[in-house]
């Protein structure tokens, strides 16, 4: 008796149908089409999952950047003096209190000041 391939077929397509949803023409429609498109997302989404880190460090680095020179003090040399201060608090925490907690990134700035 031969095995009929229907059922495993239409779920195989089903799924990759769902998976193409929000596409556009014919990537809803055709499986073929829809496959391409839902390989090409899975490799987008994979290579940006690895790129959002690279710019979220260039946006925290922004972010210090333009509050450190409002108070007198370069990027480079507020990392440069932070090093030797011997404070260790990474650009994400150093971004976080420059928008949400002025008067505690200034207190920050005043120490490597300081320490200069």
């Amino acid at each position: 008796m031969r095995v009929k391939r229907g059922v495993p077929a239409r779920a195989k397509h089903k799924k990759i149908l769902n998976a193409a949803k929000g596409m556009q023409h014919y990537r809803t429609r055709s499986y073929r089409l829809a496959k391409q498109g839902v390989i090409k997302s899975l490799r987008y989404s994979y290579r940006d999952r690895r790129n959002r880190k690279r710019d979220l460090r260039s946006l925290w680095i922004t972010r210090i950047n333009n509050a450190s020179r409002d108070l007198g003090l370069s990027y480079s040399q507020l990392m440069a003096n932070l090093k030797k201060a011997n404070i260790n608090i990474d650009r994400k925490m150093l971004a976080e209190l420059a928008v949400n907690q002025p008067k505690a990134f200034e207190a920050i700035i005043n120490t490597v000041k300081e320490t200069k």
